[in-house]
């Protein structure tokens, strides 16, 4: 681990946890009485859609789908590429996919141009953290924990270099 990485909380567990569960609730409420897909983005997701998963109040099934446009460091690649595929047949359901953080838009949207393509009902986003100040592409998020700064975030699942995903809060990284 770099020594001469800071990290600076941003959000404490019990402000996560307790607008995890308001989501769950909002969510429960919008997909009550359908049969719906919980599509988690690996590997950033895990902590985020394990405590949903607890705040969800309706059933749903589970799948996991591995997407990344980051290959080193803090900067996107540009490129696109489903390194996990979905197991499911999710051919005409409806999903709620959850996401770490969206950033620019652009792994969403592909995300999302292929779950179309290959035959999703509808698709609803789920995210922890939205920074709308770094979009490059315009992509609808229903439900959103917290609107955050343009910085680097770690921790709750979220990493630097496969490092600080343990953290049971969101830290920003700090020079």
């Amino acid at each position: 681990m770099n020594s001469n990485i800071k990290i600076k909380l941003a959000l404490d567990r019990d402000a996560i946890h307790q607008r995890v569960n308001e989501m769950g609730r909002d969510i429960s409420a919008d997909f009550k009485g359908k049969d719906f897909l919980l599509v988690g983005v690996l590997k950033g997701s895990v902590c985020f859609i394990a405590d949903l998963m607890r705040a969800l109040e309706v059933p749903y099934t589970l799948d996991f789908i591995g997407v990344s446009t980051y290959r080193e460091g803090t900067t996107p690649s540009g490129r696109v590429e489903i390194t996990y595929d979905l197991q499911s047949n999710f051919k005409d359901r409806d999903l709620l996919i959850v996401e770490d953080i969206v950033d620019t838009g652009i792994t969403l949207d592909y995300l999302l141009g292929q779950l179309k393509v290959r035959g999703a009902k509808s698709i609803a986003v789920a995210t922890l953290l939205n920074k709308k100040e770094r979009r490059k592409i315009d992509v609808k998020t229903d439900y959103v924990g917290f609107e955050v700064e343009n910085k680097f975030y770690v921790g709750y699942g979220l990493d630097y270099k496969g490092m600080y995903r343990h953290l049971p809060f969101l830290a920003t990284l700090e020079n």
